[in-house]
């Protein structure tokens, strides 16, 4: 049963399942938008868009209302190179978004390359600086280095439903449930115009000021 669960038809069939519901149920809940003009602000020039991997289920609800409010620019996704994140990122595929694959150890500097040729390209780039294996809320330097290496400010949003099924995961991944209500919480774009190193601590913490503020409604 693993090795067929491990299979490539298997796992690109979990994938589009896992999408479809992603999409659907998201499409259901009820959502309110806090910071929106920070969101329409970034329409129209690539953004760092960075979220907690605990929100990686609910992250897309981001793209579908900045669709709504006329976003046309594609947005390119970070999947690690682990059996699991490359699952995720098949999963993120589905619903519309490019993927570049990579992480710190395994595939890092053309994962690099490629988010810094995609955000030249007018895209935007998500990324999850806790991923792939945290610690939780734990932000990698990947998203400053990138910021500072490229002038993209990164914009931190967070996500809750108030329906969801908490995952006994290291991330605490909050999978959602139909027919909820939803809070997006979008931040302030940070510029990184000085060392990563100290901007790193303030991305840290406006993510999660951000993702506490969509968990408070």
């Amino acid at each position: 049963m693993k090795k067929l669960l491990k299979s490539a038809p298997v796992q690109a069939a979990l994938a589009w399942l896992a999408a479809t519901y992603v999409n659907l149920t998201l499409r259901t809940q009820s959502w309110r938008v806090v910071g929106d003009e920070h969101l329409q602000a970034s329409l129209n020039s690539p953004v760092i868009a960075a979220l907690w991997h605990e929100t990686l289920a609910t992250g897309p609800a981001m793209w579908q209302i900045a669709r709504k409010r006329g976003l046309r620019r594609s947005v390119v996704v970070l999947s690690s190179m682990h059996r699991d994140g490359k699952l995720i990122g098949n999963v993120m595929r589905y619903l519309g978004m490019e993927l570049v694959s990579g992480s710190s150890s395994r595939g890092g500097a053309e994962a690099v390359e490629a988010l810094t040729q995609a955000l030249a390209d007018g895209k935007h780039v998500a990324i999850t600086p806790d991923g792939p294996r945290g610690p939780r809320r734990v932000a990698a330097p990947g998203v400053a280095r990138l910021a500072a290496l490229t002038g993209a400010p990164v914009l931190p949003f967070g996500v809750w439903t108030s329906r969801a099924i908490t995952m006994n995961t290291w991330d605490k991944m909050r999978f959602p449930l139909p027919f909820g209500r939803g809070v997006l919480a979008v931040g302030a774009p940070m510029h990184v115009t000085g060392p990563w190193e100290e901007a790193l601590p303030c991305i840290q913490a406006a993510m999660v000021e951000i993702q506490d503020k969509a968990a408070a409604g």
